[in-house]
Parts: C-alpha cells; structure tokens; sequence
C-alpha cells in the first residue's frame, strides 16, 4: 500500500500538507529524521502512518501519561492497533499489552521515557521485529531546552538496546542549539532534517500589558466571554487553583488540572475537556502536550511563561481546526519573579551539589542508604536555599551515578542510595563552567520572553526571527498589527533618543560589564542618576562614579526628568531592579544593552522635558492662569490640582501593583478626568482609555477623588 492509500484508507484524508509526504517516504526508507514542526502542523502523522506500513512494531517515546493516552485513544477511535505502557496501569494490564506486543497484534506503542530505567521491559520486547523508535517532544532531550528531562537521556542506550532501529525525533519548538543537541544523544545517523514554517495565519499572537490581579481577571473574563472555549496557563499550582476558584463563581463548565491532582483527577479532568463537558481548563504546562481539541479558541498565558518556546507551543493549541484563535499573554514585569525562582531551582550550583552529597554520606545507613525527606534535608544545608534547588541536585547527583533513587516500600517518600561514598570530601565529576552556562541560558530564555513583550515589531514576525525563519512582514492579525492603544508610549524623537542613549550608557557605566548584552548591577538608581547630573556628593566620589565617562552628560535635563525618565526606562524592560544585601540595585536588560547600541529600538511613555521659562512668563498665562510645570501632564490641565490629586491616587496604585503608573491611567485620561470632573461612572464612560474592566475596578476609585474635590471647592 502506498503511503497517500493509507492516508486515505486510516486516516480518511486525501492529501498530505507539507514536509509530511517528504518526512514518511524518509522514514519508510529506513533513514533517520529530525523533524521541528509547529503544535498542530501534524507532526504525529509522521510516524503513525509509517508505523502501519512497516513490518514490526513502532515504540513511541511520550513524555506525559495524558499525551500517551489521548494518542491512544484517537488511534484506537480509527480502528488502528495502538496501545501504551504506563504507571497507571495495573500489572496484569502491562503484560497483556506485553503479550500484545510479542504477537503482533499491536503495531504502535506508546511509553514514558522512564520505562526504559527498567531493564525488565527492555527484555520483555521481542528481540527483533521493532521497525521504528519515535521520540516526541525531542526537546525534552536537551538541557538547552525549556523542558529537560533526565529519563530523555538514556534513550540513546534505549534505542541501541532495541537493537539501534532507524529513529525519528519530533519536536515543536528547538533552536539550533537544542537540534544539535537532540542529534548528539540520540546518535542520528545522517538525519534528513525538516524544519516546517511556523507561521500560524490563522492565529493572533498577543501581548497585554495588564496591572495587578483584578486586570488579569477583567481581561481573562473578557476572553471567556468572546471566545467560549480555551487553555488558561498559570505558572503554579497554587495559581492554577485560585484562578479557577475565581472562574467557577461565575462559569460552571470550569475544571482544573495540575501535578498536585491525583493521577485519576486529571485522566478525568483531561478527559472531561477532551468529551466537550467543560469549556475552560486552568492548568500548569503540565497540560496541553499532544491536546487535539480542535475548537479551543484561545490560550491565555496568566503569568509570564519561561521561555518564548513555551508561549509558542501552548499558544498552538488554539485554532487546530483551522480557525481563528487567539494566543494572549497577560504580562506583568513582576511575574518574571515566578519564572527567575524556577531558573534559581533548576540550577543548583555546585556549592550546593557537594553539600548535598555531605548530606547523604552523613545520613546513610551500614547499607549506604538514607531515609531522609527532602524537606528534611533541606533543613539541614547551611544556608538559605531554594527548596526546589535541593531536589535538582538529587537529580543531578543521579544522573551522574552517584546515588540511586527509589520507592521504600510502604511509605509515599523515596530513599536514596549513596553509590560513591569513597567520593566523599573530594571533587564531584561535575563540570562547573557547564552548570554556569545552563543557568546563563536559562536566564537568557526569560529575557527573550521580556523582550518579546516590549518588541515593537509585528508579534508573528518577531516569533520566526526566534526560531530562525525569514520575516515574512507584518501578519495583520497581533495586537501590534491590528493597532493597539499605545498613545501613552511612543519612539522617541531624534534629540529624546540620544539622551536615552545617553542615560542607557550611564546605567552602564556604574555596572560591571559581563559580555556584550550581559551586565551585573553595583549602584541604585539615585547613585546613577546623581553621576548623571554631576553631583559633587562626597559618597559619589568615594564610590569613583565622578571620574566615569557619563559623569554630567545629562546635567540639563534635571534630577526630575530623569527620575521620571528611568521609571520609563524600568516600564519598557530597558533596565531592571536586582537586590542585594537588602539593597536595590539597577542595572541594564539585555534589550536596554541591545537599544544602548543601536540594534533595537523602544517606545517609551516620554516624560516632557523642563523648559527655560522667561522671566515674565512665571507671573501669569495669557488666560491669567498661574503656570503649570509641563513635566506630568498637567500642563494640558485646566484643574492642575485636580489632576496632582489624582496622579498621586494612581502612583500609589501602581506602587501597590508593582506595574507602571501608565497602566493604571495615562497621562492623558487624568487630563481628561481633571477636566471634565465626572461624578458618576456614566458621566465617565465616554472618556477614551477607560475600558469596561477599569470602568468596574479603577474608575470608582479617582471618581471619590473628584467628588471631594468639588465639593472642597
């Protein structure tokens, strides 16, 4: 049977979209593949069909139960020979699917990676007879990934032991750096590498700079009532169940889904949203991995995702039908703070690797084994550590054959046993420059996400530059495209750019200088600014900063704009706050470095600089009006008391949020308010750059401030 019959007669499709035809006649030809296709460009296809064609069995690597199974289920839907292998499964269960296997009745086979820790199930297979090794979510393979997974690693030892099948590794979302490393572990020979487009046309990629919670649920509410069905993506469990406590006051067909579930809440939660019987799932990145729903909507990103590859596989969820969907991420800067404890979790250190080891050596018992919690022993290191930070030395510990970790009997904790105890108090075979430039590369992925949300480019078109693709041009469909509301920010005019080079230079000036787009802060923001002036402050002077080369550049502007121009600065992701010793310290973004140099560009909420007034101009305005100082807005005021009220209530909003004061209201809807002095939300309503969430949570608010207002006057 030729593959496009076989299409036709299991698949009931008459054509195959591209690289599809091209990736199966590769694999059919016994060669191996790397094939990096977007979540929904049917990347499964290539390796079902072929599976059917080919005489043995094909063993297919999923990553997650829930994937397996809804993989399984659909085959099975189409009358094909599918099964799967899982910890959910009871014994006797597995070794019918076993005996299934043996006898060729099942042709695709579906396990989790951490099957093959096993050396039991590799003998249970037959010895011959496995025509095809799949990986999907390759990605998993490489630390450079946004999703590593130790057990991918000894897939490689998998495949050999299979006796070295020819083998095809599937992902959505690998840099190159992530496809040569997916290429090296699993020892592709000569792969015929396909690299699909991913341009989604019938997908709007969206940014919504929000404040606070109350703002993300207005947006989220608003997303649910336009679109009906979608993926709502949280960073934790915790988040993940106050979101849908939220959602389920108002909309019943809400469920939820996390690791914190038991393995049988979320087959049923999966399920549930799989058979239609619930519209909105809440869930952590745990969800998601092969979702073929075809009529989801939307995917909102409630918190900041950790890596541009996330945003992008999660978001491909949406419109699998072909129709329109929208991929929305709701950003905050203060969420990065979420993402940075997962980066500080996931890396160790070495310090904390040997520690670690001390600890287990000091614990084991005549048989080198240790029944210690985790949280026990995260007690017990000798400083202030990242909880999650322990458990990622335990796993790197055992990936490197130190300990071995397993279930005790009878107790819902695992033991570990120390395998090199004659190590103790020597150097531990890890390569430390490794470990630093995974963390590096960790923390680059969260930068990418930032500048992301503050490009100034089309969304779709900054998303292929990402993963190495040509622009094709503005897609006409991102909140970019499409005209978002952004008559708060703006380029800066020639003369406005220079001095943001200039200040942008200054910031650099007081750090330490790590490479071209990296810097580690030394100063705060007041220090820097002060250099910036020229001040002659003596703690400016013992710290050195009179004698850098920024020293005075931007004396003229004043200490006022400046402050008001370095909170811009912060707003647009060009600088960013570090603590230290209990000490706020600023230093330069890898976009702020990338704009201080010319390669990228930023729109700013400008602050209006400071004007030389002549003397006659300070008594009084052709209106008879006393002046008005120009540098907040207030200057196109009628009421400028008013409006200094007013900005005060929204600053210290923001402060509360920890967002941008523009978020809140801009400039020009205070004007507007101190104007106009509505009493009454319908006498509001009609002031542009109110919208309906704000209308409910923030209006109320400056309205109070109005009413007193007028009736002091």
């Amino acid at each position: 049977m030729s593959p496009t019959d076989a299409l036709k007669q299991y698949f009931g499709l008459d054509a195959f979209r591209p690289p599809q035809d091209a990736i199966i006649e590769a694999v059919l030809a016994g060669q191996d593949c790397l094939v990096v296709m977007p979540t929904g460009g049917g990347k499964s296809l290539c390796y079902q069909l072929p599976a059917l064609l080919l005489p043995g069995v094909t063993i297919i690597v999923s990553p997650l139960i829930a994937l397996m199974k809804d993989q399984v289920d659909v085959l099975r839907a189409k009358g094909l020979p599918a099964a799967a292998i899982n910890s959910m499964q009871s014994a006797e269960e597995q070794a019918e699917t076993l005996r299934a296997i043996r006898s060729g009745e099942v042709k695709l086979v579906y396990v989790a990676p951490e099957r093959f820790r096993a050396p039991s199930f590799l003998r249970a297979l037959p010895d011959q007879g496995i025509s095809l090794f799949a990986i999907d979510e390759a990605h998993c393979l490489s630390q450079w990934g946004h999703d590593f997974r130790p057990d991918y690693m000894k897939l490689r030892a998998a495949r050999k032991a299979l006796g070295d099948p020819p083998c095809i590794a599937l992902t959505a979302t690998a840099t190159p750096d992530v496809q040569g490393d997916i290429k090296q572990h699993l020892a592709l020979r000569e792969p015929s590498e396909f690299v699909a487009g991913f341009e989604r046309p019938n997908l709007s990629f969206r940014v919504v700079q929000v404040n606070g919670e109350d703002a993300k649920f207005a947006r989220l509410e608003a997303l649910i009532e336009e679109h009906k069905t979608g993926i709502v993506y949280c960073a934790t469990r915790k988040s993940v169940d106050a979101v849908a406590e939220r959602l389920e006051l108002a909309h019943s067909r809400v469920i939820r889904y996390h690791g914190g579930l038991s393995d049988r809440d979320r087959s049923a939660a999966q399920d549930m949203f799989m058979s239609k019987g619930a519209d909105v799932v809440v869930a952590t990145n745990a969800f998601g991995m092969g979702i073929d729903r075809a009529d989801i909507r939307f995917v909102c990103h409630f918190e900041m995702p950790g890596s541009v590859e996330a945003y992008y596989q999660e978001g491909g969820r949406a419109g699998r039908d072909g129709k329109p969907g929208v991929c929305e991420l709701l950003f905050t800067f203060a969420d990065k703070r979420i993402q940075e404890f997962f980066i500080e979790g996931a890396n160790p250190g070495l310090p904390l690797i040997e520690e670690v080891f001390e600890q287990l050596c000091a614990e084991r018992d005549a048989e080198n084994i240790v029944k210690l919690p985790v949280d026990d022993l995260i007690d017990r290191t000798k400083r202030r550590i990242n909880p999650m930070a322990v458990s990622s030395a335990l796993s790197l510990l055992n990936r490197a054959g130190l300990i071995e970790r397993f279930d005790l009997p009878g107790r819902r904790l695992k033991g570990t046993r120390v395998l090199k105890p004659e190590l103790l108090g020597r150097a531990l075979p890890f390569d430390a420059a490794a470990l630093a430039e995974k963390r590096r590369r960790d923390d680059e992925r969260l930068q990418s996400v930032i500048r992301f949300a503050y490009a100034n480019k089309c969304r779709q078109d900054w998303i292929l530059h990402y993963f190495g693709e040509q622009a094709k041009g503005p897609c006409g469909r991102c909140d970019h495209c499409v005209g978002a509301d952004e008559a708060s920010t703006r380029l800066g005019t020639r003369e406005e750019t220079t001095i943001l080079i200039k200040a942008l230079s200054g910031v650099a000036r007081c750090c330490r200088r790590i490479d071209q787009d990296h810097w580690q802060a030394r100063f705060g923001k007041r220090k820097i600014i002060q250099a910036l002036m020229g001040s002659e402050a003596e703690d400016l002077k013992r710290a050195g900063l009179h004698k850098i080369s920024t020293f005075g550049l931007l004396r003229k502007e004043g200490t006022q704009y400046l402050n008001q121009l370095f909170d811009a600065l912060a707003t647009a992701g060009l600088v960013e706050t570090v603590e230290k010793d209990g000490f706020a310290l600023l230093q330069l973004s890898v976009l702020g470095s990338e704009v201080m140099r010319g390669a990228e560009t930023a729109r700013l909420e400008w602050p209006e600089r400071p004007k030389v007034q002549s003397v006659k101009s300070h008594a009084t305005s052709n209106s008879g009006r006393p002046p008005r100082s120009g540098v907040d807005g207030s200057a196109d005021c009628t009421d400028p008391v008013l409006y200094q009220a007013l900005a005060t209530k929204r600053n210290e909003l923001a402060a509360a949020a920890g967002a941008p004061a523009y978020t809140i209201f801009p400039n020009k809807v205070l004007v507007q308010l101190a104007d106009q002095k509505p009493l009454s939300v319908g006498a509001a309503a009609g002031i542009k750059g109110i919208g309906p969430a704000k209308i409910r949570t923030i209006l109320p608010i400056f309205l109070d401030i109005i009413q007193f207002h007028v009736k002091s006057r």
